[in-house]
């Protein structure tokens, strides 16, 4: 990891780069694979699935003798730590159940709010290096509590056509109600126009690597909504000598061994901390199974050091990360002037790996700065704020000669007199 010791301000920009490419790299390829599975629809897929997944496959469609075997081969034990995982994050997802919001802002004009679900979403599940089945108790559970009526999966299967048996008893668990073996740009095509076999969705759900985020990107030209722009993952730990050196090396390699361009970044007040911080991520990564892949995002992070809380908090601000963990004496301070960050985890028994997998929170954040503008995936990102009016005779007469005088000066005669009309109909 390369250490950096007060940087000046100006420099924060070019410290703080993700290692990804850019759109513009990426779009090309993207926007070739999109427009033959427009044109091609399930043949497309076949021959990127064989391509990219040295598969060929009879039916890219789950069926329910697939999913009953999987059922069988997950272990007792793996089924009760899912079912806790569940409970969690239905209990916190629920709770951001709202309900109808009523106001009548004139005597006779009342207007409300309500939330309706979006009919038909899709959820890309990881399925590479590292089967997230975790990821689809993030995505089904708040969709299921919503409403969703359809709920389609994609994921891409092994060299033998299969599909993680966690993955497929979590779909079922959480109510997904179609899965596909399809993976990468492909897969978010399919969901976008849908094929033969694949229903078309409203919006698409769902981390994935550089390929994956843009091809979600492009979806969106095609008036499919996205949930935010999710790409390689990221965390960034705030630690002084109050904070468990050991912790905090395992919580940084913990989002190292996703991927090779994940990135990792510790901030701290303490010289001391930064140094051994350093001596256990060496020591703790040669144990990892995951090792090659954790020691090359492990090289794309920095160890930053800072002489104090204010110009942590504006460099962390600035930098925006996914997953953000607070191990410092003055934690009320970061909590209080936290603006940009995915998920905040506060103290040091609060893994990040609790949100990845069963404290209850999303682990479906914004990464590559996006968390200045993004939420994380939350339950109205499956629901719409519908708006609704009534305005009685007595309430026309409140607002109408507001709203002719405004008509008017805009110009537009036809707003007018959809009003004056009614209002002389009162005379």
């Amino acid at each position: 990891m390369k250490k950096i010791f007060n940087p000046d301000r100006k420099d924060w920009k070019k410290i703080l780069e993700r290692p990804t490419q850019t759109v513009a790299a990426i779009e090309e390829t993207v926007n070739t694979v999109f427009k033959e599975v427009q044109e091609g629809g399930d043949k497309v897929l076949d021959k990127y699935t064989q391509k990219f997944d040295g598969v060929a496959l009879e039916s890219i469609l789950v069926v329910p003798s697939e999913i009953q075997e999987a059922k069988n081969l997950v272990s007792d034990q793996l089924k009760g730590a899912i079912n806790l995982a569940k409970s969690n994050i239905e209990l916190f997802h629920k709770a951001q159940q709202t309900n109808r919001v009523t106001v009548e802002t004139q005597p006779g004009v009342q207007c409300w709010q309500e939330k309706r679900p979006i009919q038909k979403v899709g959820l890309y599940i990881p399925g590479g290096t590292a089967p997230l089945f975790s990821t689809i108790l993030m995505l089904a559970v708040p969709a299921t509590i919503a409403g969703c009526q359809e709920i389609v999966l994609c994921t891409p299967p092994n060299k033998e056509g299969k599909v993680n048996p966690a993955i497929l008893y979590t779909a079922l668990l959480c109510g997904v109600t179609k899965i596909f073996k399809v993976g990468g740009i492909q897969a978010i095509a399919g969901m976008t126009f849908g094929t033969e076999s694949i229903p078309q969705v409203y919006k698409i759900f769902g981390p994935g690597n550089q390929y994956v985020t843009v091809a979600k990107q492009i979806a969106t030209k095609y008036r499919v909504a996205i949930d935010m722009p999710a790409g390689p993952s990221e965390l960034l730990v705030v630690a002084d000598d109050t904070a468990n050196a050991s912790f905090v090396a395992s919580d940084l390699l913990s989002q190292a061994e996703h991927g090779i361009d994940s990135q990792v970044i510790l901030v701290s007040t303490s010289k001391a901390s930064i140094e051994a911080v350093e001596l256990e991520v060496e020591k703790q990564i040669d144990a990892l199974p995951r090792k090659e892949i954790a020691q090359k995002a492990i090289d794309n992070s920095k160890l930053i050091y800072v002489e104090d809380d204010q110009t942590a908090i504006d460099l962390i601000n600035a930098y925006g990360p996914e997953h953000f963990i607070v191990c410092m004496a003055n934690e009320d301070f970061y909590i209080e002037n936290t603006m940009n960050a995915g998920s905040v985890f506060i103290g040091n028994y609060t893994p990040e790996s609790a949100g990845d997998y069963a404290s209850g929170t999303n682990h479906t954040l914004p990464t590559n700065g996006y968390a200045k503008q993004y939420s994380g995936v939350n339950l109205d990102s499956f629901t719409k704020s519908m708006t609704f009016q009534k305005i009685s005779e007595a309430g026309i007469k409140e607002i109408g000669n507001a709203i002719e005088i405004m008509a008017d000066a805009e110009g537009l005669q036809a707003h007018k007199n959809a009003v004056t009309l009614r209002l002389n109909s009162l005379k």
